[in-house]
């Protein structure tokens, strides 16, 4: 079985660079990038600084053109550019033009300044010329008038496998930081909702196994395929509107996962403030497993119990709770272990229209956001973690079956 799980395992190596090729090919070839969306913003720029439609309308200089490309890393192949983001070869980090001897401040308080040297050029600190600061390399350039300038470059290795997400185009802040401030409270109302679904869906599939064809089983039959057919994020949308809003009863906080006084709360205050703001998008997020689960527990157990050593069981006169807890259950649970991994992989990713809904401040919201505003390091950050867990449930699926069921050996 250790085999089969180091093989499990490896193979998710090539599973992920084939999962984030294709996201990473098809977003970086779809239209509206973060280019499109730059020239937006100065176009707006223009019309905001009442400059008229003269300078609204007018044409992006195509030098201005080539150094947004080159900022985003357009200006090279999609395959380059996808090696770069994954962190196995050198993208550039920091590109600034130079006159020659013109000192000039490169962010973080550097001044430099450019100068020839015997084997080309050479990047000095200004402060101390005697100082020669490495790591650059040289381009010849061009200002928009013509005049020769030089491009000085620096490259590094940096990308998903270096841990180093990049840096939100609309955040402007690190993904890295973005993604741990958020993926913990995703992850909250994820296992919360996990617990919930296979608490509740279990219990009621053997009850509806047990009372088959009865008026309980229609009925709850009826509601259970109800919920199902209505989005997680519609039917949040209708418990807001009934159990949160004006127009009705106002039980509940009409959005986020916590008060603004939460923090000069005591322990238990804080508790009850957080699950008082769980419970509508709780239900919500186990709306889109609940009638799946269910009725998988229940078909699993009406087939268990059709089985001769169940029969011959009740015909020894075993009570009938024994008969389905201790005889009937353990072969009834093998296929609600192998759905384990998929409910994992829907709770702990994050719902963005659910998050959206309630406005709590989650992994999935903030990939939406970065979905509409083309914030690619986010994007395909939320690319990498939705991957990783997915493949990582698979193995937990085939682990818990081989647990639950030990006639199952993986070889």
């Amino acid at each position: 079985m250790f085999q089969y799980f180091l093989r499990r395992l490896l193979l998710t190596i090539p599973t992920f660079f084939g999962c984030t090729l294709v996201v990473f090919t098809i977003v970086q070839l779809a239209p509206g990038g973060p280019i499109e969306q730059k020239m937006m913003q100065i176009r707006a720029a223009g019309q905001e600084s009442g400059a008229g439609s003269a300078t609204a309308n007018q044409t992006i200089p195509q030098s201005a053109i080539d150094e947004l490309k080159r900022q985003y890393h357009f200006d090279k192949p999609w395959y380059e550019r996808y090696v770069i983001w994954l962190g196995l070869y050198p993208g550039e980090v920091e590109s600034f033009k130079f006159k020659l001897g013109e000192t000039r401040l490169i962010g973080g308080g550097r001044s430099v300044i450019v100068q020839k040297s015997n084997n080309g050029y050479q990047v000095v600190d200004a402060s101390n010329p005697s100082i020669v600061l490495e790591g650059w390399e040289f381009e010849d350039a061009k200002s928009d008038a013509g005049e020769p300038l030089v491009r000085i470059v620096r490259k590094e290795v940096s990308g998903i496998f270096t841990m180093d997400f990049g840096t939100s185009y609309k955040f402007k802040k690190p993904v890295i930081e973005l993604v741990a401030d958020r993926l913990p409270i995703s992850m909250q109302f994820g296992l919360i909702g996990f617990i919930l679904s296979y608490s509740v869906c279990l219990y009621l599939g053997i009850l509806k196994a047990i009372n088959h064809n009865s008026t309980f089983d229609f009925i709850s039959s009826t509601l259970i395929f109800i919920a199902y057919s209505v989005p997680g994020w519609a039917f949040g949308a209708v418990l807001l509107v009934f159990f949160a809003s004006q127009s009705g009863f106002q039980i509940f906080p009409l959005g986020g996962f916590q008060s603004d006084d939460y923090f000069d709360l005591t322990l238990w205050e804080q508790i009850g403030d957080r699950a008082w703001h769980f419970v509508l998008p709780t239900i919500a997020y186990t709306m889109a497993g609940f009638a799946s689960l269910t009725m998988l527990m229940k078909n699993s157990l009406l087939e268990t119990l059709s089985q001769d050593y169940v029969r011959t069981a009740f015909a020894k006169g075993i009570r009938e709770n024994r008969v389905i807890w201790l005889h009937a259950m353990r072969n009834s649970i093998i296929p609600i272990a192998a759905h384990i991994g998929y409910i994992i992989g829907i709770f702990l990713g994050g719902s963005y229209l659910i998050e959206t809904a309630f406005n709590i401040e989650g992994i999935g919201k903030l990939s939406f956001e970065a979905l509409l505003s083309r914030d690619y390091p986010i994007l395909f950050s939320f690319t990498v973690i939705s991957v990783v867990i997915t493949l990582l449930a698979q193995i937990i699926s085939d682990l818990a079956i081989a647990l639950v069921d030990p006639r199952i050996r993986f070889k």
